[in-house]
């Protein structure tokens, strides 16, 4: 008994003639009742759970009888006269298969723990479905308006229009993609192609690329000799631009870009962008990596960071948050080299 009282879950112990030999404190504590008023009684009294149609669990489980060859019972919910939502499995001890059940043992859990996670996935399900009918209300607008007006549009006219629908496709585009990221991460399933990459190089690039945009333009901050790094190229690309494209969303602007030799008694190269915005507080730091997590006004899927933070660990890196100079967030990003061992021999 003193083993089955350390167990987080109720569990009551029946015998052969269905009367209740054994039950922990949990049950106890979730049926509303003392040990020795449950001892000794029926397992149908003992534990009065109905569904929500008023079936009584014993009537419908009917542990005892049915079908011959069962040793389980699937868990189910189950309510107590209070209304208390309760889980409930069980076992069915036989001698031997189709033989009587020579005991019965109930488990009991607590089902806030799934409605919380069922309140998560709707409110994923929500989140998802907001961030997709954006964009797709852009094109079915523009494009349902273009195909019953076509005529009264001038060339420029539509020339606009289809630039919008285009832009709103890239958004869907990207937002998909952001999706299937951030699951792959969440399932440990993402994948990385490693090979030797120039992270001052990369850096720069994708500054270009949204200078080229009319988004931002500047130049990054490189170390002499900053190690060449294995890694995967496009991953670290999101990683870049994801940090520089939060910058702009929510940080009024980019501040510094730079690279620089690891230290510290580590290899590699540390990546840093800071912003021109109020920072982020130290109160919701750790906060701002988890999924659809959004701050301040500006709009976004709030997937940035959590991918970010699923590359970085990928790679074996880190990554954090602190104040920049003047004010602004600082996020450091630290890829080690991830040198193969075969390239060591």
């Amino acid at each position: 008994m003193p083993f089955l009282d350390q167990l987080p879950d109720g569990v009551l112990v029946a015998g052969p003639d269905g009367l209740v030999t054994e039950v922990n404190t949990m049950a106890c504590r979730m049926l509303a009742a003392p040990r020795e008023e449950l001892v000794g009684r029926h397992l149908r009294d003992a534990v009065p759970l109905d569904d929500l149609q008023g079936h009584h669990w014993f009537d419908c489980a009917r542990p005892y009888d049915g079908f011959a060859a069962r040793t389980a019972l699937a868990e189910q919910s189950w309510y107590t006269p209070t209304g208390t939502e309760l889980l409930m499995t069980g076992s069915l001890l036989r001698a031997a298969p189709r033989s009587p059940v020579d005991e019965v043992v109930i488990s009991l859990r607590s089902a806030k723990a799934r409605a919380r996670r069922d309140r998560d996935r709707s409110d994923l399900v929500a989140t998802v479905a907001h961030e997709l009918r954006s964009p797709l209300t852009g094109v079915k607008g523009f494009t349902s308006t273009l195909l019953k007006k076509w005529s009264r549009f001038s060339d420029e006219q539509r020339q606009l229009m289809l630039e919008t629908v285009d832009s709103d496709a890239d958004r869907l585009s990207r937002l998909i993609t952001e999706l299937l990221d951030a699951a792959r991460i969440d399932s440990g399933r993402l994948t990385l192609r490693p090979a030797l990459v120039d992270l001052p190089a990369l850096v720069q690039r994708v500054l270009d690329n949204l200078a080229a945009g009319g988004s931002t333009s500047g130049t990054v901050a490189a170390d002499d000799g900053v190690p060449g790094l294995w890694a995967d190229a496009d991953r670290l690309i999101q990683v870049v631009t994801n940090l520089l494209e939060n910058a702009l969303r929510h940080g009024h602007g980019i501040g510094e870009v730079s690279v620089r030799h690891a230290g510290e008694g580590r290899d590699g190269a540390i990546l840093t962008v800071t912003d021109r915005g109020p920072g982020i507080g130290p109160e919701i730091r750790s906060r701002v990596f988890t999924r659809f997590w959004k701050y301040g006004e500006r709009g976004g899927s709030g997937l940035g960071l959590f991918i970010v933070k699923g590359i970085v660990d990928g790679h074996q890196g880190e990554v954090s948050i602190g104040d920049a100079d003047g004010g602004g967030a600082r996020i450091d990003v630290w890829i080690p080299v991830n040198e193969p061992a075969s390239m060591r021999d």
